[in-house]
């Protein structure tokens, strides 16, 4: 097995197997399948398992940028409840950056994790005034904004913005911080899920950082 099973709230340990499985400190849960290392293998066993739920990643990757990281909340025999996919690479401003986006069912937590907040959706402040930053998605605009995650990052290291798209949460994380400043131009995201055979050419490698 390629994928290894955690909670998408937190980095406790998680015992069970099959249909059930238990997170040391949020009791019952519906695992998060994640690689130890990022490749194709592990890769096509996320697509199995995440079923209908999209693998948003930004499309055409930017050069040089590879996939580090990626994962599905799922049970077995059901479609996923969230799926992410972190990738990182060069920039002209920041150096080295790290993006990661989150698909989601309200009420999961994964997003929430990635973006280090407290509460498991993005807020009430999503939908309020006009959009920080927008993406596209099968040609179609996705309205975005800015989160606060000043109660649990005291080092301002990452900057999240959400949104709603095709009935889930959207969540796009760039670390560092200044690493927003890549969505002044509209990123069309896309469901990697749907390549097929073109997986084998994605780019993988890198060390996602911890959350």
């Amino acid at each position: 097995m390629a994928l290894g099973a955690g909670c998408p709230r937190c980095a406790s340990a998680v015992t069970g197997s099959g249909g059930s499985w238990r997170c040391e400190d949020h009791g019952e849960i519906t695992p998060l399948w994640r690689p130890a290392t990022a490749d194709y293998v592990g890769l096509a066993e996320h697509v199995r398992r995440a079923g209908s739920m999209p693998t948003f990643a930004p499309w055409p990757l930017p050069p040089g940028w590879s996939v580090t990281d990626f994962g599905c909340v799922a049970a077995p025999d059901a479609d996923a409840r969230a799926c992410f996919v972190t990738c990182s690479g060069p920039s002209d401003l920041d150096g080295v950056v790290e993006l990661s986006v989150v698909s989601e069912e309200p009420g999961v937590g994964l997003g929430a994790r990635c973006a280090w907040l407290l509460r498991t959706d993005p807020g009430a402040d999503i939908g309020d005034g006009p959009p920080d930053a927008k993406v596209r998605i099968d040609g179609h605009p996705i309205s975005l904004w800015s989160v606060l995650t000043s109660d649990a990052d005291a080092d301002f290291d990452r900057s999240v913005f959400a949104g709603e798209a095709l009935g889930r949460w959207l969540w796009l994380v760039f670390r560092p911080a200044s690493a927003a400043l890549l969505l002044k131009d509209e990123w069309i995201l896309m469901d990697i899920s749907g390549l097929g055979p073109e997986l084998i050419d994605l780019p993988f490698g890198g060390h996602p950082q911890a959350w």
